[in-house]
């Protein structure tokens, strides 16, 4: 990750966190308690993305801030459907089919480190847990346009390049754990599941 990228994504994750602590809601929420964990999570998320898109959604953040708005809240209140939906841009769609795929897959090949995660299909949506769709499309529909289109190119040079940006993903998270690999941290992970 250049040096630059890595300005932006700290630049949003203190915007993002502003939002994500202010989040209204009846129970807080557990992730609520542990902002270290939300930050490494979100670098882990936006270190497979490109410049362009990393500017694009900074500026969103920003511009929203400017109004007023929340982008977290609204992310949430979508979740639970508590709003309707906040972009119909058809990017969404495909976006969350690519993605979904890409967990999909790993949750095949990785199953001791994706065995405490969210459900793949928003038919296992609970009262207790969100699953990754549902999680993804509240996301989706906060981004502007402009950041949508600039995701979709990078998921679309990614997928040209045979790269899945899930295990780009979770190859940042279990370096941060100290392991070197995904396969590292499967075979540990199996062995404390025995």
């Amino acid at each position: 990750m250049s040096l630059v990228n890595e300005d932006i994504i700290e630049r949003i994750i203190v915007e993002e966190l502003k939002m994500f602590l202010s989040v209204p809601s009846v129970r807080k929420s557990s992730c609520q308690d542990y902002p270290e964990s939300f930050k490494l999570h979100r670098k882990a998320q936006f270190s497979c993305w490109s410049r362009e898109t990393l500017e694009s959604y900074l500026h969103d953040l920003e511009k929203a801030e400017k109004k007023g708005i929340n982008l977290m809240t609204q992310k949430y209140a979508r979740m639970d459907n508590l709003i309707q939906k906040l972009n119909n841009n058809p990017l969404i769609d495909k976006i969350v089919e690519c993605q979904f795929t890409w967990q999909r897959s790993m949750m095949k090949k990785y199953p001791g480190i994706m065995s405490g995660g969210r459900p793949l299909s928003s038919a296992e949506d609970s009262g207790f847990m969100t699953s990754f769709e549902t999680y993804l499309r509240g996301e989706l529909e906060t981004y502007s346009d402009a950041t949508l289109e600039l995701l979709n190119f990078d998921i679309l040079d990614k997928n040209a390049k045979g790269m899945n940006m899930a295990e780009e993903l979770y190859t940042f998270l279990v370096k941060d754990k100290g392991y070197d690999s995904l396969d590292e941290a499967e075979q540990a992970s199996s062995k404390t599941r025995r």
